[in-house]
């Protein structure tokens, strides 16, 4: 098929940067994410069965069937997900991220992110907060809990709190202000909570939720900085949406992870996942635990980093290393290494401390397979067996394996 590589990547770029995630609202999962129902579990990564996921999977799988109501407990859960009654998709495969495990089922409140300039829409669940968590594969009475607090008090505050806005939040302007301020939006959000904190309190003081209620919501947010990783994460995936399914381009739009591999996706091939093992990543570690406790990596939040968001605007966030483990001058060779595996350089997202230089964005598969550099990565780390939850935060890169697959699909379609 013949093809003009550069005019292709040009147009992806030229999406990228002229995408507009708006916060447009909250729903519940099973009436607003294209394709969901009630036997359907969705995860981050690419496609994996109950066999082959990762323990926090499991784990998360096992906690969402029970907060369902469709088991009442561990053993009866293992035994309905093992049946072939229960469906597992990637969420991906629905317009949608989940972090960590990134477990969601139909009952679950979700944010959804319009990109006003291309029509794309996301989704994603809302942040547990760190530890002992459902997407990190805990399931124990507190942790359904919680998330019935979030689908009957948290989800229902939040959504006429939006409602009382006098515009939609625009969330791109958010995350660059919070680039400013020292997030990556990754692994660092609390500038971007705080700002989004800042927005919402006003409006949510006018709900009509009584006073306690509105104090707890309010208390959440402010004890969780990861709040807005829920955000930046459907704000990236409606930008690189509008960047899929362009003929000959090179450009990666997918780098996602289950704890067992790391899948990419290639504007120019679609739909179609390219796999390896998952890496296991590199950290700091909460007392008690060692890397032979850690799971491989895992999670969709690598969205971000496809938009030049996370580890390559990591030299704008060098407080990050205190979370994820190195150096500061880690922090500035990592995104000076992103520049050489991408196509631009973000027209919104600049890094501050290099001179307000525009982030690496557009990662080229073929750049990379040059070069045999590949994406950098900060990610949480969760505890391998279910039911235990995160240990700690690290640093890890996609296995070239991924992108050595694609670039051999992208020659046997493309070449003359």
């Amino acid at each position: 098929m013949e093809i003009d590589l550069e005019r292709a990547n040009q147009q992806a770029i030229e999406k990228i940067q002229g995408g507009n995630p708006i916060l447009k609202g909250i729903g519940i999962a099973g009436e607003v994410v294209p394709g969901m129902d009630e036997k359907l579990i969705l995860h981050a990564g690419p496609p994996v069965d109950w066999e082959n996921m990762s323990g926090p999977t499991r784990g998360a799988v096992i906690g969402a069937l029970i907060y369902e109501g469709l088991a009442a407990g561990a053993t009866e859960a293992e035994e309905l997900a093992a049946s072939g009654e229960i469906k597992f998709e990637p969420w991906h495969e629905h317009n949608g991220v989940g972090p960590m495990a990134g477990v969601a089922t139909s009952s679950m409140p979700v944010w959804i992110v319009e990109n006003t300039q291309f029509n794309t829409e996301a989704y994603c669940t809302f942040n547990e907060g760190l530890g002992k968590v459902l997407r990190y594969g805990a399931y124990a009475p507190e942790v359904i809990d919680h998330l019935k607090w979030m689908e009957t008090e948290l989800a229902p505050i939040l959504k006429e709190t939006l409602a009382n806005l006098d515009k939609p939040l625009n969330l791109k302007s958010l995350i660059a202000e919070a680039l400013e301020m020292g997030d990556e939006t990754h692994n660092r959000n609390r500038a971007a909570t705080s700002l989004l904190y800042r927005k919402l309190t006003p409006a949510l003081l006018e709900t009509s939720f009584k006073t306690e209620q509105k104090k707890q919501v309010l208390e959440f947010i402010d004890s969780n900085d990861h709040f807005f990783l829920n955000l930046s994460m459907p704000a990236a995936k409606a930008m690189i949406m509008a960047a899929e399914n362009i003929d000959g381009c090179s450009i990666v739009t997918t780098v996602a992870r289950n704890g067992t591999e790391t899948g990419i996706r290639v504007s120019g091939l679609g739909d179609r996942w390219f796999t390896a093992p998952a890496p296991v990543p590199e950290g700091l570690l909460f007392s008690g635990y060692s890397k032979e406790d850690s799971c491989a990596d895992i999670g969709d939040s690598t969205i971000t980093e496809t938009v030049g968001l996370g580890a390559f605007s990591m030299a704008a966030s060098p407080a990050i290393v205190k979370f994820v483990g190195g150096s500061v001058e880690d922090a500035f060779n990592f995104t000076r290494k992103m520049y050489e595996i991408c196509d631009a350089e973000s027209e919104n997202f600049k890094v501050a401390p290099l001179d307000f230089r525009g982030a690496p964005t557009g990662i080229n598969l073929l750049k990379i397979c040059e070069l045999g550099i590949t994406p950098q990565i900060n990610t949480g780390i969760a505890h391998k067996d279910p039911g235990i939850g995160q240990i700690g935060a690290g640093l890890v890169q996609a296995p070239m394996e991924c992108f050595e697959k694609a670039l051999e699909a992208f020659v046997e379609k493309y070449a003359e």
